[in-house]
């Protein structure tokens, strides 16, 4: 089978799924109603709570959950061959992913827009809300250090310590000036939306041409720490700011370009019609862990991510204009970053280039021999991806040189984007746990977002073992990633029997992320306990306690005789 054979069967898997499987969940199981009023009317501030247009909307929830992960974790996890990573990818997202993502959102949307741990208060009881909370705020912290960790590297010259894709630097700067000005003209002196955007785009498409042409006029670029710290600080400005003002208007040209770059890719793809390089299936891969259950672990952002529902139930559940959207906006979001995850498989198994004699194949199992050496060099699997991905472009007679700098400022600026949206959750989620412990300070946006800088620096910066405390704990990211999966599918499937609705849908993909979670984090424990990696051990065995906490009180809302026709979810204000 070539490459774009197995690409084609999953675009009539998605197309099947998305036409019927998500009609089916929004009309019979959750009943989306376009009659009643969203959070974005009932609680509408201007600053977070913010009625927006589908394909703003979309583009918005789109390049938030699409950052680095789902480039990342296929990336590593082809290491087992194509096959299985494409099998996750491909039916993970359909049957778990986009139904965790969607009924996340849903279940926002009937909650006033508050956080799934939130959420858990009303649905599970006040402890599973603390524990919930907990875990949110370390997976976002760890992951954003690492994205601060990895774009700094990516930006910086390899004199430096980096990898020197320094020319998608100038177009992501130019594209925040971009889209600051399209937020203005939009929302304040209502200039028409198509000719804004179509200006803003061309604008973002000569910005790389810039880019690539200027990449060598300055005498020399910021090191990799320098970068961090650039990029800390936009963190902070995203979050405080009006949503309307950087965070959508940014978020939809960036969802343009990466339309752009996948269908280019995709295109480039079927016209090479590429052989794999890599095999269907290696079953034991030096030094890696067993494939099931850590394909699904290791695989995260792409068929089912946690973080998603985060996003679902933080910024785009305050911004949803009516119930409806949520299919296409939920569902339909999760379908198309599961197309960017399936293009890191294809890109990391079938975009390799024969070189120094040695055939492609030869050169893929040069740079996946060995797992340790893999699961130690993520910028580097980053590249794989874009040297990959350029591959399929240049067959379509782009440069090899034009083809790189689009794919970098792809990769770059939907990094870019997952911060700053994570940085506004993991504003929220301070602000929630404040208001929990009674901390008035913590609730001003402009200090729970300096906090949440700090702590999202402190994973890029502090040093454990001579790298990264980020890097050093990315091991745990994720089974935190799909251990919050888990059970915010857990507590959608609480929701739903509570409103007496068929819980298999959500049930079933609950108990298959629960248990191959806790299965591979106490597989995880035993390693770092054996091999003395202390810090790994403690940190894993809290969030496995925190996850497993919240599985106990959920089991006792479980046989709580809670009844009721109401949608909404009511909170205790007592």
């Amino acid at each position: 089978m070539t490459a774009a054979l197995a690409a084609l069967f999953a675009f009539i898997a998605y197309f099947l799924a998305y036409r019927f499987y998500a009609r089916f969940l929004a009309n019979k199981i959750f009943q989306l109603n376009p009659d009643r009023k969203t959070p974005a009317h009932t609680l509408s501030d201007g600053v977070d709570y913010v009625p927006s247009r589908t394909p703003v909307l979309f583009g918005h929830h789109y390049a938030s959950i699409t950052g680095l992960a789902p480039m990342l974790g296929p990336a590593v996890a082809v290491i087992w061959g194509w096959f299985p990573a494409m099998l996750w990818v491909v039916l993970g997202a359909i049957f778990i992913g986009c139904v965790h993502d969607f009924s996340a959102l849903v279940l926002s949307v009937r909650a006033q827009g508050k956080s799934v741990g939130k959420i858990a208060e009303a649905v599970i009881g006040r402890r599973a809300r603390t524990l919930f909370l907990l875990i949110i705020f370390f997976g976002i912290a760890l992951a954003m250090g690492v994205f601060v960790f990895v774009i700094g590297k990516l930006l910086a010259q390899p004199a430096d310590g980096g990898l020197g894709y320094n020319e998608a630097a100038l177009p992501s700067g130019l594209l925040m000036v971009i889209a600051a000005t399209a937020g203005y003209l939009l929302y304040k002196k209502k200039f028409p939306f198509a000719p804004v955007i179509a200006v803003g785009f061309v604008l973002e498409l000569g910005s790389i041409w810039l880019g690539l042409e200027w990449k060598d006029s300055f005498g020399s670029w910021p090191a990799p720490d320098t970068w961090m710290y650039i990029l800390l600080g936009y963190a902070f400005l995203a979050s405080v700011l009006p949503v309307w003002t950087l965070l959508q208007p940014r978020d939809f040209l960036n969802s343009l370009l990466l339309y752009l770059g996948l269908g280019l890719a995709y295109l480039g793809l079927f016209v090479s019609n590429p052989s794999f390089d890599a095999p269907a299936l290696v079953t034991n891969p030096t030094n890696a862990p067993a494939m099931f259950p850590f394909v699904f672990i290791i695989i995260a952002c792409g068929a089912a991510s946690g973080f998603h529902g985060l996003v679902s139930s933080g910024t785009t559940a305050k911004q949803l204009d009516r119930e409806p959207q949520a299919r296409v906006i939920g569902y339909g979001g999760m379908v198309g970053e599961s197309l960017l995850g399936l293009l890191a498989v294809l890109a990391c198994t079938a975009g390799f280039s024969a070189m120094n004699g040695e055939t492609a194949a030869d050169v893929w199992s040069g740079h996946y021999g060995d797992y340790d050496t893999i699961a130690q060099n993520l910028p580097a699997k980053l590249g794989h991806f874009i040297e990959g991905t350029t591959s399929f472009l240049t067959s379509l007679g782009i440069s090899a040189e034009l083809a790189s700098a689009l794919i970098a400022m792809v990769v770059v600026s939907f990094a870019l984007t997952t911060l700053d949206s994570a940085t506004r959750l993991l504003r929220f989620n301070i602000e929630e746990l404040s208001s929990t412990y009674r901390v008035p300070v913590l609730t001003n946006r402009y200090v729970s977002s300096l906090l949440a800088c700090l702590v999202i620096g402190f994973f890029a910066f502090y040093k454990v073992d001579g790298k990264s405390a980020g890097l050093a704990l990315w091991a745990l990211f994720g089974s935190t990633n799909q251990l919050l999966a888990g059970l915010t599918l857990v507590l959608v499937t609480l929701y739903l029997k509570h409103r007496d609705k068929p819980t298999w849908y959500t049930g079933i993909p609950a108990v298959f992320m629960m248990s191959s979670t806790v299965v591979a984090m106490v597989i995880n424990l035993k390693e770092h306990y054996q091999n003395d990696k202390t810090l790994l051990f403690i940190v894993g065995s809290i969030l496995l306690l925190l996850g497993v906490g919240i599985l106990f009180e959920a089991i006792a809302a479980l046989r709580r005789p809670t009844k009721t026709d109401d949608p909404e979810i009511h909170f205790d204000t007592t």
